[in-house]
């Protein structure tokens, strides 16, 4: 089935993660990742030093494996007393809302070796260290790209999540993964169609509480 056309607005504001609503059954044919990859290459890089790799993990051990360091990094999160289900606890109309973001990063942990293609975003550094003080450069070449990987992804009926818990396990999934000592990772994005009908706008904070116009 061919996705909806969707302006630019429409995208932008209804690019949701997608946790619960991925279809886990359902194979993604690598093309519509390559699709979604070729877009997110015109994102812009620092310097055009376009210095990004993209790990594609389709393998169905591969992606287990993966699927059980993020299970355990998972549980640690929302064991440690600040995951998103325990933030404002005290604003009862934020708090449900918080909950049911636990409750799905709790679902997605039980099931991110499930998802059919598994992305992982990647920059090359020098040395393989990051540097010390702002990494707002480093960071700033890879992440706009893989955002435009999402919302391509979006755009043809799939759903997406931004995750870094696996990151706990970097050196293992690399290891697994022969990433080489210079190439550091960004995101684990799962990748699938998502079920149901599609998605709206979400709640969010009032932009005049967070605007500042000339300072603070």
């Amino acid at each position: 089935m061919t996705p909806p056309e969707l302006t630019p607005d429409e995208l932008l504001t209804t690019t949701r993660s997608v946790r619960k609503r991925l279809d886990l059954t359902r194979p993604v044919p690598i093309e519509v990742v390559r699709e979604c990859l070729d877009i997110a290459l015109q994102a812009p890089s620092g310097s055009n030093r376009q210095g990004w790799h993209w790990v594609v993990v389709t393998d169905p051990g591969a992606r287990a494996t993966i699927g059980e360091y993020y299970r355990d990094a998972t549980r640690r999160y929302l064991g440690s007393g600040s995951s998103a289900a325990d933030l404002y606890a005290d604003d009862p109309d934020r708090a449900a809302v918080q909950r049911r973001v636990g409750d799905s990063a709790a679902y997605l942990g039980e099931h991110m070796g499930e998802a059919p293609v598994l992305v992982i975003p990647c920059i090359t550094v020098e040395g393989g260290d990051l540097p010390a003080g702002s990494q707002a450069g480093l960071w700033g070449s890879l992440l706009p790209a893989a955002w435009s990987y999402m919302l391509a992804a979006r755009s043809r009926g799939l759903g997406t999540a931004w995750t870094t818990l696996h990151l706990r396990y970097e050196s293992e999934v690399a290891s697994l993964l022969d990433i080489p000592g210079d190439v550091r990772q960004g995101a684990l994005i799962p990748t699938a169609y998502y079920t149901g009908e599609g998605f709206g706008r979400a709640a969010r904070q009032p932009l005049d509480g967070v605007l500042h116009i000339d300072g603070w």
